[in-house]
């Protein structure tokens, strides 16, 4: 008797490394409430107390090595919205490994050009403590988002069917925070944008409206 064997490559999807990376996010968020208390304190009540901002307003502060571990905390939870959204569109599968790293690349090299940008233009008008307070207040704010959005990125990615409709409601709530975190920005430095209103205006063309239009540009199109 002849036996016909056709062989088949299997396809295994791992999640291993995405368990691992929530543990390391999570890890280093132990970190910084275990080394800094009270400073992580003030940091989660940022979006209700301008307590944060008032007090580690020095410029020092963006480079210090508790913004630096949120931040990467912050670039890991977006890696994942990104990851969680172009699987839920059908253009990569959550599982890949390969997808997460260029996401987090393009996101790490997207946030380190407009950084460089700003210091530029800061530079070119003068205005560099100005642009120094303005990013270190835009991070802290966004750096609080991708720590709220940990948890349910990590519920998210272990579900088995995201809808479009989640994913449309997740960017419709960012959008809707960074506009409130803009005039919350606006109000606590009016009199320094007031100042500077000509960069101000730049700024927000330059390295905030045009760069995203581009991404969503690119997003709806590909």
């Amino acid at each position: 008797m002849q036996l016909d064997l056709s062989l088949h490559e299997r396809v295994v999807e791992t999640k291993d490394w995405a368990t691992l990376l929530f543990f390391i996010a999570l890890a280093l968020v132990v970190v910084a409430k275990s080394i800094a208390s009270i400073r992580f304190n003030d940091f989660i009540k940022i979006i209700f107390s301008d307590k944060y901002l008032k007090i580690y307003k020095d410029p020092s502060n963006l480079m210090s090595w508790f913004t630096v571990i949120l931040f990467i905390v912050q670039l890991i939870s977006f890696s994942f919205l990104f990851l969680i959204s172009v699987d839920t569109f059908g253009m990569t599968s959550k599982y890949d490994l390969v997808a997460f790293i260029q996401i987090l690349t393009f996101l790490s090299f997207f946030i380190f050009s407009k950084f460089l940008l700003d210091k530029i233009i800061a530079t070119s008008f003068n205005v560099e403590e100005f642009a120094e307070q303005f990013n270190l207040l835009k991070v802290s704010y966004r750096t609080f988002l991708g720590l709220i959005l940990l948890p349910f990125l990590f519920y998210l990615y272990y579900l088995e069917q995201v809808s479009q409709y989640i994913i449309y409601l997740i960017f419709a709530i960012i959008l809707i925070y960074n506009i409130v975190t803009y005039y919350l920005s606006i109000r606590l430095h009016q009199s320094l944008i007031i100042n500077q209103l000509f960069y101000f205006i730049l700024y927000l063309c330059a390295l905030e409206i045009i760069p995203y239009y581009f991404i969503y540009y690119w997003f709806t199109k590909a």
